[in-house]
């Protein structure tokens, strides 16, 4: 009887621990499985996703030959146009520096005023455009809103600083202005088209032409 109640006891604690593994079964594989994820973390490379990028350089990312940028309105109007011999961009400060720059823009009384010098440097979109080295910007008589023929006028000088949208034209160096036969000549200048005032500071001289009949 003592051997009958000793194995029937074996035989319950047998099945006493196997029903038990059987339920611990899925927590020790989930376990083992995570254990082994965290050593394949530990073990993988780690990636400097802190770095920041590194900013575009100064150096050129295209250049261009005999080109020109044309820019438009939002009504699909031609309002500048940029021509150069050569022309290189840098990505930093989105400028196209230019060799032998001439450039075009377009009023909104459809005014035209040219500009040319031996070397340039524009924006992206053409709305600013500085001209080095006997710069020159003129624009031809031409007729005001009020239908009055307006004398031809230029300016001249080693730097030309030129916002075409605003349409105005300034610059921190001596400027000569041409307005018909007249000229004054300024250390400093600035100009702007809409309310036809140009002026001149500094060492400021010129030269008024008796009207004709005087």
């Amino acid at each position: 009887m003592a051997s009958q109640h000793k194995a029937l006891d074996l035989a319950r604690l047998r099945r006493y621990a196997r029903d038990h593994l059987a339920a611990w079964l899925p927590v020790l594989v989930m376990a083992g499985f995570a254990l082994g994820t965290f050593w394949l973390v530990r073990s993988a490379p780690r990636l400097n996703l802190g770095a920041a990028a590194a900013p575009p350089s100064h150096d050129p990312d295209y250049r261009m030959q005999h080109f020109s940028v044309r820019n438009f309105d939002a009504d699909g109007q031609l309002s500048s146009e940029l021509t150069g011999d050569s022309g290189t961009h840098y990505p930093d400060t989105d400028t196209l520096e230019v060799a032998e720059p001439r450039m075009r823009s377009y009023g909104e009384n459809g005014e035209v005023t040219d500009g040319e010098a031996r070397r340039g440097v524009a924006n992206h979109d053409g709305s600013h455009i500085q001209l080095y080295d006997d710069a020159r910007i003129w624009r031809d008589a031409w007729q005001d809103a009020e239908g009055n023929v307006m004398p031809p006028m230029e300016f001249q000088g080693e730097y030309l600083n030129a916002l075409t949208r605003r349409e105005q034209v300034d610059s921190d160096q001596p400027v000569k202005l041409i307005r018909g036969a007249d000229w004054f000549v300024g250390d400093t200048f600035d100009y702007d088209n809409h309310s036809g005032v140009a002026n001149l500071r500094g060492n400021v001289r010129g030269v008024i032409q008796p009207a004709a009949g005087d």
